[in-house]
């Protein structure tokens, strides 16, 4: 099965990459929406958060296809990297993944015509926007379990 996607617009952001991968808080950019897909913004306005799907353009080929990797983001809490178990990429955040495609939850501060300002990025300038879907309540749960591996990592 050959699956193929269009950007519907592009990632902006003032931070280098290195950057946006060490930030200690939500970083602003903006969203810029291909003049084809303007008219698919309408009534966007209202929601407070966005979910943005991205491709993650910016792998290295070893990144793409691995099914195991050590959470990484975790370096920056003190672990060393012989410290961090190995884990399935289903079970983290990892840009890693067997389809470079990135999820996150950001807030919207204001549109511009087709251009939707965000805070909250966590993607490389230039990413490429696969969608954008409004988060709604019907997201939310009240009730939620995380692995005892995360906690213990996290504590």
């Amino acid at each position: 099965m050959d699956i193929s996607f269009q950007p519907i617009g592009i990632v902006h952001t003032q931070a280098t990459d290195d950057e946006t991968k060490i930030a200690p808080q939500p970083l602003t950019g903006e969203l810029e929406i291909h003049l084809e897909f303007e008219a698919a913004l309408e009534g966007i306005e209202g929601y407070s958060h966005l979910f943005l799907l991205s491709y993650l353009h910016k792998l290295r080929p070893e990144q793409l296809g691995p099914l195991q990797v050590k959470p990484r983001r975790l370096l920056q809490r003190g672990y060393t990297l012989e410290e961090l178990p190995l884990l399935g990429v289903f079970a983290l955040d990892s840009p890693t993944r067997p389809n470079p495609i990135g999820l996150s939850l950001v807030r919207l501060v204001k549109r511009e015509g087709r251009r939707l300002v965000v805070a909250g990025i966590d993607v490389f300038d230039g990413t490429p926007i696969l969608d954008i879907k409004g988060y709604s309540a019907g997201y939310r749960t009240e009730s939620y379990t995380t692995p005892r591996w995360l906690e213990q990592l996290m504590a």
